[in-house]
């Protein structure tokens, strides 16, 4: 079997997914078009060797409809014969990119992939794909599950509760995010991941975006005077045990951007002179309770330590996404990771969760992180919307 490997990582900065965002302007096929032709460039790849180009999207409507993946091949200038395609496994839609390029390329069908993602919450709201359904779920669905399912921000709220987690542990998980992010921006972290955008703002001139729109300075007085974000007394009747404790600043940020990886075979590599970071070791994905939504990152992690033969203290860095303060927390509980491991330069708190592109851009973190301070093992993993987790480990060369 081949060993699938990680020549480079990059993407766009992150900006906040609202009218007047940094990146608002920008539509989004220009977004993943620009992480794709950086990617090649920087590796100075001809893209006619490009075997498949995988992209991550979440609300497949509007402007990121109709496989956008190929509009921004196209887009990119890549030579036509290169294909692509557009996946959705929720959050972890560009983590699924991932590995898909590695499968095809452990397979020996593929040698060339880039795996990417895009997300332009501003200019296409999550959701929309909806389309004003009233119900998305069927008959038959209905019959498993008759009380339904709920929001992610209540799924947070049930988590919290489960595991006992307290507004004041909430809270001071999210502000590390924010003190963990800022620190890497002005350190350096970051830049070898970034690749600067050329935006035109609201004065109609062209700006250069250099960092994340997200990072923000934050107490802990100030996170303790925020509301709950999902209070509802609908809530409350069904779930009684909830406590209110998911604020806006406490969950990931609605963000625009995109981010792109370039695997290919280790023989490939050589042959082309390319140099391997990073080699792709271990992959996993995993389901579990739909209504808490989000802690199938528990059994996927448990899943890929096993199947790689390494336990949980192996492991020199942790991305863990940060859906929700919760989320991690619990996953810390259950699996006896070292918090410190973990996010180690911030995550979806401060600098956002474009989702279809965040898969993606946890990947080039954790390498950047993991070259950084001199580690060998990488595990990412994600929650994902219906009970969903993908999850993967890396070894760095």
């Amino acid at each position: 079997m081949a060993d699938a490997v990680i020549i480079d990582a990059v993407r766009t900065p992150l900006g906040r997914g609202k009218p007047g965002g940094v990146l608002s302007g920008t539509h989004p096929v220009d977004l993943l078009a620009h992480t794709l032709r950086a990617v090649v460039e920087r590796n100075d790849l001809d893209p006619e060797l490009i075997d498949d180009v995988i992209a991550g999207s979440v609300t497949q409507a509007s402007e990121q409809s109709l496989n956008i993946g190929r509009r921004a091949v196209l887009a990119a200038g890549f030579p036509e014969r290169v294909p692509a395609t557009t996946i959705d496994r929720q959050c972890g839609s560009s983590q699924q990119a991932i590995h898909f390029a590695a499968q095809a390329i452990m397979s020996g069908t593929q040698d060339i992939v880039v795996a990417a993602g895009v997300e332009s919450m501003s200019r296409v709201p999550m959701g929309s794909s909806v389309q004003g359904a009233t119900d998305l779920d069927g008959p038959a669905f209905h019959e498993r599950y008759p009380e339904g399912l709920v929001s992610q921000g209540i799924a947070s709220e049930l988590i919290a509760a489960r595991w006992g987690l307290s507004r004041a542990q909430v809270d001071e998980f999210a502000l590390r995010s924010q003190v963990n992010a800022a620190a890497a921006r002005d350190g350096g972290a970051f830049d070898s991941e970034i690749v600067p955008l050329k935006v035109v703002g609201p004065d109609g001139a062209l700006h250069l975006v250099t960092s994340d729109e997200g990072i923000r300075a934050s107490t802990t007085e100030g996170l303790a005077a925020l509301r709950p974000a999902f209070q509802a007394d609908w809530a409350q009747e069904r779930f009684p045990q909830i406590n209110w404790v998911t604020t806006a600043a406490n969950s990931s940020q609605l963000t625009d951007g995109a981010a792109a990886v370039l695997v290919t075979s280790d023989a490939k590599a050589k042959e082309l002179g390319l140099t391997p970071r990073a080699r792709i070791h271990s992959l996993a994905v995993e389901g579990d309770d739909p209504l808490y939504m989000l802690t199938a990152v528990i059994p996927a992690t448990a899943k890929l330590l096993a199947r790689a033969g390494l336990s949980v203290d192996d492991i020199d860095l942790f991305e863990v996404n940060e859906a929700f303060a919760s989320v991690v927390l619990a996953w810390l509980a259950e699996t006896g990771a070292d918090p410190a491991k973990v996010n180690v330069n911030g995550g979806a708190i401060a600098l956002g969760h474009p989702l279809g592109a965040s898969g993606a851009r946890l990947a080039g973190t954790m390498l950047n992180a993991l070259e950084q301070r001199d580690g060998r093992y990488g595990l990412q993993v994600m929650c994902e919307a219906g009970g969903l987790s993908n999850a993967m480990i890396i070894e760095r060369r």
